[in-house]
């Protein structure tokens, strides 16, 4: 039985790793995507039209049973999620991305946990609780994954070649000419602000997913965000010839992005979101920094370095360590809920015998 509980209790964790894995191959394909010439506006309309299209029938007949009626202030919510996690979130991660590189992209996303964490005791969604053992491991944590991701960033290091495969996949597009102009300036300004928007879902995702199942809420956000990315598309793209998809690269990543990212990822956060919290999904994000590493070492010819090893390193233990007192703080509540409720079984038992028994005339 402890056995059965400890796997289910693993699972949130399992699903994230997963959920960051996938966004590090997401980070490759957009790049390879922009490179082969595809308007960045169309390819983020087309992955929210096609993740609609798969998650709209999956909520509809493994939810119809259990999804609560549909209020104003969900739907609103719901809404500007389509917005910050859709729409724009996504468009202004993808222009910094092709503007910049993937790794860098990757490791300016370590501010959304910095962000949530931020805003989350702002409004009173996390309590630090810095008097407890759990508290301090979560601060600690949080500080050693935010340093191992500047150390990622800022030092290189000597270079280790063990991981590296030769394999450039941005070749072939470099050599016919489609080379993306880089803007070190804007980019890492929209990084930034892709930072911020996903924060800003993050949190109010979390608060819809109190109230809605999650294939239905990412259903309605997936659907929100087609409809004003396709608006948006339509105002500031007139040539109808850069709809058309050929079975290549870029419907490849339309497809990953709209299947795996945009359906399965924002279920299994929506999912996360509601069983541990917007802090426990964002603290993942720093994770997502190692797999874009050895990705890009794998496919693009980036280099590992000795900064990076030691940035990884320190991600992976201060994600434990977050991992850690996050639990604890979890198992410490259920403990005080059911001895809680142990008192006032005791109490109502002990109101009911001193009652005397009513005298029968």
């Amino acid at each position: 039985m402890k056995f059965c509980s400890h796997i289910d209790g693993l699972k949130p964790v399992v699903l994230m790793v997963v959920v960051e894995a996938i966004y590090a191959g997401n980070h490759v394909l957009y790049k390879l995507a922009v490179y082969d010439g595809i308007s960045i506006k169309i390819m983020i309309a087309y992955r929210f039209i096609f993740a609609s299209v798969l998650m709209i029938p999956l909520a509809f007949f493994m939810e119809r049973k259990t999804r609560p009626k549909m209020t104003w202030m969900i739907s609103f919510q719901v809404f500007l999620c389509g917005i910050f996690g859709g729409s724009l979130g996504q468009t202004l991660y993808a222009e910094s991305l092709s503007l910049t590189s993937a790794t860098f992209v990757s490791a300016v996303s370590n501010l959304i946990p910095v962000m949530v964490f931020m805003l989350a005791l702002i409004f009173g969604l996390e309590k630090l609780k810095i008097g407890t053992m759990a508290g301090k491991a979560k601060l600690m944590g949080f500080m050693v994954s935010i340093s191992g991701g500047m150390i990622f960033i800022l030092y290189k290091g000597l270079k280790i070649n063990i991981w590296s495969t030769g394999i450039n996949l941005l070749l072939k597009y470099e050599a016919l000419g489609h080379q993306v102009k880089g803007n070190q300036g804007l980019g890492s300004f929209l990084a930034i602000a892709s930072c911020l928007s996903l924060t800003i879902w993050y949190l109010i995702q979390a608060k819809v997913c109190k109230a809605y199942p999650p294939y239905s809420a990412t259903a309605l956000m997936c659907t929100f965000a087609s409809i004003q990315a396709t608006v948006f598309v339509l105002c500031a793209e007139r040539d109808w010839s850069r709809w058309k998809l050929n079975w290549n690269i870029q419907l490849i990543t339309i497809l990953y992005a709209g299947i795996l990212q945009s359906g399965f990822c924002f279920a299994a956060i929506a999912w996360c979101s509601e069983v541990k919290g917007a802090f426990f999904v964002s603290a993942f994000y720093p994770l997502m920094l190692v797999f874009v590493a050895i990705v890009g070492t794998l496919f693009l010819d980036e280099h590992l370095y000795l900064g990076s090893l030691i940035g990884s390193i320190l991600i992976v233990v201060g994600l434990y360590a977050v991992l850690w007192g996050k639990s604890e703080e979890i198992k410490q509540m259920s403990a005080r809920s059911k001895q809680l409720q142990t008192t006032e079984e005791m109490s109502v038992n002990s109101s009911n015998c001193d009652k005397e028994p009513q005298s029968i005339v």
